[in-house]
């Protein structure tokens, strides 16, 4: 099957193309939003090939796997066909509804012809989805491998834009813990905290690639997860896939991904202060919390589950 879709999320993207399908990638001279190609910070199979949008329409095209509003208007402006008339479309929604959080309409909620997929059941709980046919996938990723050694005594989280997200990503929250406790932040914009915290400048990692983030991550003794309102981040299954111990804030569908022993998900940033103040001065207990994560992530959100579910859902609109 040749599978047109954007490069939108770059983790997201490496476990979906990791399936058994051939994938075509919009590309623009600047690789921006709209046209970023092939990925340059993850490891994506020669099945993944890029072409510009006066190419797409003699590509041969199975279906298309849309995940912004706007890719309606690109599909048919630059391949001439209509998502759901002219060609088989699901639409993935990587996201929990902006606000209000329980009647915000899906912007395909008045079509019947493209199938929304959810990547978390709270977030199809949430989403006003209209008359659109619905489903869920979960995420699924490939295993890093146990990296964990919690030698480091200090909490490690992953945010990325933390200064314009700061409410939303629970920056605010973050920023709480580490006046106590030592942590280490990566993602894209972090640098930008420094203005803002002096104390983290030497604590901030700023867009580093996949591979190398698992092993610094893997050195510190757990993970912080500290966001409000977001769809399950990639970032906290890695972790756990890591065999990392997490502390989380009990939003959206953190609760449901991190079971009793795996980790504390909890509304209270003082519990997270207090489970990660205990967990740097017991190792032993991080580590034994960390197995647990390990092994449950493995189980519920593996690569070859995440597959199995989008090769059926692929062959069923297609059919």
């Amino acid at each position: 099957m040749r599978v047109l879709i954007w490069h939108v999320h770059g983790s997201w993207m490496t476990s979906f193309v990791s399936g058994p399908d051939d994938f075509v990638v919009p590309v623009l001279p600047d690789r921006g939003p709209d046209g970023r190609g092939r990925a340059r910070t993850w490891a994506w199979p020669d099945a993944v090939r890029e072409v510009e949008p006066d190419g797409l329409r003699d590509e041969p095209i199975d279906v298309v796997v849309l995940q912004r509003p706007q890719e309606l208007d690109l599909l048919r402006a630059w391949t001439g066909r209509r998502a759901g008339r002219d060609i088989p479309a699901v639409y993935v929604e990587h996201n929990a509804p902006p606000g209000p959080a329980a009647t915000t309409v899906h912007p395909l909620a008045d079509r019947d012809d493209i199938v929304i997929v959810h990547v978390t059941a709270y977030n199809a709980l949430m989403w006003d989805s209209g008359r659109a046919p619905t489903t869920v996938i979960e995420h699924g990723i490939p295993d890093p491998g146990h990296r964990y050694t919690g030698h480091l005594p200090w909490l490690a989280a992953v945010v990325n834009e933390p200064v314009r997200r700061r409410r939303v990503a629970g920056t605010d929250i973050l920023l709480r813990l580490a006046a106590d406790l030592p942590v280490e932040v990566y993602g894209m914009g972090v640098a930008a905290l420094a203005k803002h915290e002096p104390a983290l400048r030497d604590r901030l990692y700023d867009d580093v690639p996949q591979q190398l983030m698992h092993l610094m991550l893997g050195a510190a003794r757990a993970y912080l997860h500290p966001f409000r309102w977001t769809s399950l981040g990639l970032s906290l299954i890695e972790a756990m896939t890591l065999g990392m111990p997490v502390l989380a804030v009990d939003s959206t569908a953190a609760h449901d991904a991190v079971p009793p022993g795996a980790g504390v998900v909890s509304a209270d940033p003082g519990i997270l202060l207090d489970t990660g103040r205990r967990w740097l001065a017991d190792p032993d207990e991080a580590r034994r919390v960390g197995s647990a994560a390990r092994r449950h992530a493995l189980r519920r959100f593996g690569l070859p589950r995440f597959l199995a579910d989008w090769q059926a859902l692929l062959k069923e609109v297609t059919r």
